[in-house]
């Protein structure tokens, strides 16, 4: 079993309904939505990231410096196109 860790935040009132009407309507708990939520929006530790860059750039054939300038240039793509 992996460790977890405890965490407080503040949400807006609405927010916070929303969030647990969500998790009443899936049958999940709110800490299951928030990690998906911060998976889905790419959050990843340092190491993390690092090994998918490395996978990546095993199998394009790019450069370390190469590879990282690409993810970085999609992952901020695909950011913006989420906010719009």
């Amino acid at each position: 079993m992996r460790s977890m860790s405890r965490l407080t935040i503040t949400l807006d009132d609405q927010l916070h309904q929303a969030l647990k009407e969500t998790a009443v309507r899936q049958r999940r708990s709110i800490g299951s939505i928030i990690e998906e939520s911060l998976r889905l929006r790419g959050i990843r530790t340092y190491e993390s990231a690092r090994e998918i860059v490395s996978r990546a750039r095993a199998v394009s054939g790019l450069e370390q410096n190469e590879a990282l300038a690409l993810a970085v240039r999609e992952t901020r793509q695909l950011r913006q196109e989420k906010n719009t």
